[in-house]
C-alpha cells in the first residue's frame, strides 16, 4: 500500500479548497461563530477542520471511503488483518474488545492490573472476572503484569472462559510475556486481548519490545495520543485471526461510539500512521539515543534513581521494558512521587507523567530533544538541591505487599456497582463489601472494584495516600471520609 497517502488529511485539504459551504453542525460553520477569544486562543485553524465526518469530510453516505482507507493504510502498517479508528480514546476500545470476546455472565480472565477502562467494561456488561494476579515486587513497591503461569492457572481452573485479557507494557514501562500468554490462550481455542494503550510506537523500531499482534495477540488497542503523536483521545484497535470476528468487534464499537466523531482526531490517526511508516525508525531511534542520554545524566543526580533493566526484567518481574518511559525513583531524597512532581510543576513549570509515593516518570517521545530534555534535568537537579525542605514533613504512605493489597471478589463488578448501597464511615469499612471503584489516578489501576470486601491494609493505604497527596477522582467521597458499600 502507499504509504504517503494520508486519505484523511487529503479529504480535509480538498474540503478547503472546493470551499464548502457548510448548512449542517457544528454550529460554528468554520469558525464564523466560535466565541472571538476562543479563535484567539485555539485559532481559526482548528475550527476550519472540525467538521462532519458524513456529509463533510466524505458525502453523506460515506461513498469515498475516507475513513475505510485511513484504517486500511494502518492495518498494513502494523500488520494487522482490521483497524479500527475510535475518537473516545482507548476507554471505547477496551470496552469493545471486551464484548467482542465476552457477554452477560460470562467469564473472562483478566489481569487485577487493569485499567480502570477495563473494569468499567466488566460492570456495563455484566462479565465475571476472574482475575489473574499480578507479580509483585517487594523491592520497587508495584506490581508487573501477571505471568503465564497466572493465566494458564486461571484458564484450567475456568475452561469455560471466553478468553482473556492483559495489559503490557504498563505505565511504567514494563512489558509482559505475551507471546506465551498468546500461546496458552491459543491452546484453549479463546482469544487474547492486549490492552497496549502504552505501546504505539512499538512496532516502528526493532529495539523496542514485541508488539502485540507480533506476540500473537487477537485484539491490541493502542492509544496513538500517549506515546504516538495523535490528539487526545485518539485511538485505535487492531484485529487478526479468527478467534473475533471483524464485524461483531465493530458493532461493539458502535454499541459505545459517539455519532458525532471528530475529524481532528481522525487527521491526527492518520498523519501519525504516515510519520511512523516514512520516519518512524529514525525518529525513534533519536528517541531512544535521547533516553539513553537521559537516563546517564539522572544517575549523577544525588537521591534519584533512574528505573532500567535489571529493575523491571526478569524471573517473577517482566520479560522486556521500554526506556522511554523514564521512571524516577525519588524516595532518595525522603520524599514521595505525588510531592516531587507538585514541586516541579510549581518551581519549574514542569509537568510529570506519572507519581506514586515513591516515582515520578519523564514520558519522552520522538517528539523531544535536548531542547525539551535539558530543561527537564536542570529542574530534576534543583529537585536533589532541596532534598531538605521537600523531605521536611512528608507524609508516609503505608503500602501493602503485594498479597495485602489483593481482596476478596465476592460477586460480579456489575451486581455490586448496581446494588443497593450506603455510605459508611472509612473507619467502619473494613469487612464490607465496596459498591465503587477507588482508583489512585494517574496511572488509573483500581485499588478497589466494586463487589471486593474491603481491608484494613488497602484502606489504610488510601487513607495515608490521600493524606500524602495521592488523587483519587472517581471515588464518591474524594476525601474518602466515607465509602459506598453493598446493603
Amino acid at each position: 500500500m502507499d504509504h504517503t497517502e494520508a486519505p484523511v488529511l487529503d479529504a480535509l485539504r480538498q474540503y478547503h479548497e472546493q470551499g464548502e459551504l457548510a448548512f449542517t453542525p457544528p454550529g460554528h460553520k468554520q469558525a464564523r461563530g466560535a466565541d472571538p477569544e476562543a479563535r484567539r486562543i485555539l485559532g481559526d485553524a482548528v475550527f476550519h477542520s472540525d467538521l462532519l465526518a458524513s456529509g463533510g469530510l466524505d458525502d453523506r453516505r460515506t461513498t469515498g471511503n475516507v475513513l475505510v482507507r485511513a484504517e486500511k493504510l494502518m492495518a498494513d502498517v502494523v500488520h494487522a488483518e482490521h483497524t479500527f479508528f475510535t475518537t473516545c480514546g482507548s476507554s471505547l476500545s477496551v470496552k469493545a474488545a471486551l464484548l467482542a470476546v465476552a457477554g452477560p455472565g460470562e467469564k473472562l480472565v483478566v489481569g487485577r492490573d487493569a485499567h480502570k477502562s477495563v473494569v468499567s467494561g466488566l460492570i456495563v456488561a455484566g462479565i465475571e472476572p476472574v482475575w489473574a494476579d499480578p507479580q509483585w515486587d517487594p523491592k520497587q513497591g508495584f506490581a508487573h503484569a501477571p505471568g503465564p503461569a497466572a493465566f494458564e492457572e486461571a484458564l484450567d481452573q475456568h475452561p469455560d472462559a471466553r478468553g482473556a485479557m492483559v495489559t503490557s507494557p504498563t505505565p511504567y514501562g514494563s512489558c509482559a510475556a505475551l507471546d506465551e500468554i498468546a500461546e496458552l490462550c491459543h491452546a484453549r481455542g479463546v482469544p487474547l486481548v492486549v490492552d497496549e494503550a502504552w505501546g504505539a510506537h512499538l512496532p516502528f523500531h526493532p529495539d523496542l519490545p514485541s508488539w502485540a499482534m507480533d506476540a500473537g495477540a487477537d485484539v491490541c488497542v493502542t492509544s496513538i495520543h500517549k506515546m504516538g503523536s495523535g490528539l487526545e483521545q485518539g485511538s485505535v484497535f487492531h484485529l487478526r485471526g479468527s478467534l473475533i470476528d471483524a464485524d461483531t468487534l465493530r458493532s461493539r464499537a458502535d454499541l459505545f461510539g459517539t455519532t458525532s466523531p471528530s475529524v481532528l482526531i481522525y487527521a491526527g490517526l492518520d498523519a501519525w500512521r504516515r510519520q511512523m511508516a516514512l520516519h518512524g525508525r529514525t525518529l525513534l531511534g533519536d528517541a531512544l539515543s535521547l533516553a539513553a542520554r537521559v537516563r546517564a545524566a539522572l544517575d549523577e543526580i544525588p537521591g534519584l534513581r533512574v528505573l532500567g533493566r535489571d529493575d523491571l526484567v526478569g524471573p517473577g518481574l517482566s520479560t522486556a521494558f521500554d526506556p522511554l518511559p523514564v521512571v524516577i525513583d525519588v524516595s532518595g531524597l525522603g520524599t514521595s512521587g505525588y510531592r516531587a512532581a507538585d514541586w516541579l510543576r510549581a518551581e519549574h513549570h514542569v509537568d510529570m507523567h506519572l507519581a506514586d509515593h515513591r516515582r515520578i516518570s519523564a514520558q519522552l517521545t520522538h517528539a523531544d530533544s535536548p531542547a525539551t530534555t535539558d530543561p527537564l534535568l536542570e529542574a530534576l537537579r534543583d529537585l536533589a538541591a532541596h532534598a531538605g525542605e521537600l523531605a521536611a514533613g512528608a507524609p508516609e504512605v503505608d503500602v501493602p505487599s503485594g498479597p495485602d493489597l489483593r481482596m476478596e471478589q465476592t460477586c460480579r463488578p456489575r451486581d455490586a456497582y448496581f446494588g443497593p448501597a450506603e455510605a459508611v464511615p472509612v473507619d467502619r469499612a473494613a469487612g464490607r463489601v465496596s459498591a465503587e471503584m477507588i482508583t489512585p489516578y494517574p496511572p488509573g489501576i483500581p485499588a478497589v472494584l466494586p463487589g471486593e470486601r474491603l481491608t484494613e491494609p488497602v484502606l489504610r493505604y488510601l487513607r495515608t495516600g490521600l493524606n500524602a497527596g495521592m488523587n483519587l477522582p472517581d471515588a464518591r467521597d474524594t476525601e474518602l471520609n466515607t465509602i459506598q458499600v453493598r446493603v
